[in-house]
């Protein structure tokens, strides 16, 4: 049992860093990279680039503290700069194992300044929430103002949404419910023989508290504006880097909110900070919007490469941190 379950988990862990490398592979299966060396040397200007990347560092900072504010109705009073190192951490993880940033963020805090888990969970619950409405709503608006461009998209990829769903007979229907419901009772059944019926209870009661934490929040404008904030630093971090290629210095802020917003729906599929979904959405609508295919494809490439890459950096950086606190407060 002990065998299957770690072959399971390993398989967790891979099946998603196979997932993007598929993806990768069939986008630049016969490119010519030697194009990318040549960008990287001559063809950018890598004063935007790095500039793109202050914004991706205030993103996590004003996730950071929106946590903090969040947590304080829960009686739970972290410190600012430990908020901020947990969700640095929590990126660098999901990069390793995807999705489990989650986790990773509220251990900090738990180990650190002995928040609870289950509520600081159930707070992450709510910002992901909170998130996901609001990029629906952005995208509601974009969708509208550049309707035909979606259209053409959709007809692209193949991926009409209402002609994926009649391809669904009434069987099908009733045999993905079946198993949406076998799913959730077999999660259940696991929970409770974990942890025992109290302590079952206990992690609910605690995930609603801090679902239901925002409620209390002392300065409500506040939180809308980092969550504001949040978004308006994920945008910047994405189209400043327009400017360091002269061949994407020319499309508009509405070209770039498009691909920004669909490139935000691709990382739902669980790859390593989106890699592969996230390349092939930005490429097509940056195709549909003018820009040749090899441009796009380099532009996604690089873009993707630099700024992932300040995620393990901003990780490392904060176990450092949090290392040289710990070991100074035992001294």
């Amino acid at each position: 049992m002990k065998t299957k379950a770690f072959i399971t988990h390993i398989v967790k862990i891979l099946l998603p860093f196979v997932i993007g490398g598929i993806i990768i592979w069939w986008m630049y299966r016969g490119f010519d990279f030697s194009i990318v060396h040549d960008t990287l040397m001559h063809g950018m200007n890598w004063g935007w680039m790095l500039f793109s990347l202050i914004f991706g560092i205030t993103a996590e900072v004003f996730r950071g503290l929106r946590w903090r504010q969040s947590l304080e109705p829960l009686g739970e009073y972290p410190k600012t700069s430990n908020c901020i190192h947990a969700v640095f951490i929590s990126y660098a993880s999901s990069l390793v194992i995807p999705r489990s940033g989650e986790v990773a963020r509220c251990g900090v805090l738990k180990k650190y300044d002995s928040v609870s888990f289950s509520k600081s969970l159930g707070t992450v619950v709510t910002e992901r929430v909170i998130d996901s409405l609001l990029i629906a709503f952005i995208a509601l608006i974009v969708f509208l103002l550049q309707i035909h461009t979606f259209s053409n998209f959709f007809t692209e990829t193949g991926t009409d949404f209402v002609s994926w769903l009649n391809t669904f007979t009434t069987t099908g229907w009733i045999v993905t419910l079946c198993c949406i419901v076998i799913s959730v009772v077999f999660i259940y059944i696991l929970l409770k023989r974990a942890t025992g019926e109290s302590r079952l209870k206990k992690i609910i009661t605690d995930l609603k508290a801090g679902i239901f934490s925002l409620k209390d929040v002392k300065n409500k404008y506040l939180f809308i504006f980092y969550t504001l904030a949040i978004w308006a630093s994920y945008f910047l971090h994405f189209y400043i880097a327009f400017f360091s290629f002269e061949f994407m210095s020319g499309l508009s802020l509405l070209v770039a909110l498009v691909a920004f917003i669909i490139g935000s729906i691709a990382v739902i599929v669980p790859t390593p900070n989106g890699m592969g979904p996230w390349h092939f959405a930005v490429k097509t609508i940056l195709i549909l919007y003018g820009v040749a295919s090899t441009q796009a494809e380099i532009f996604v490439m690089i873009v993707w490469a630099v700024q992932t890459a300040l995620i393990p950096s901003l990780g490392v950086y904060s176990l450092l941190c949090l290392g040289l606190k710990h070991k100074h407060k035992t001294l």
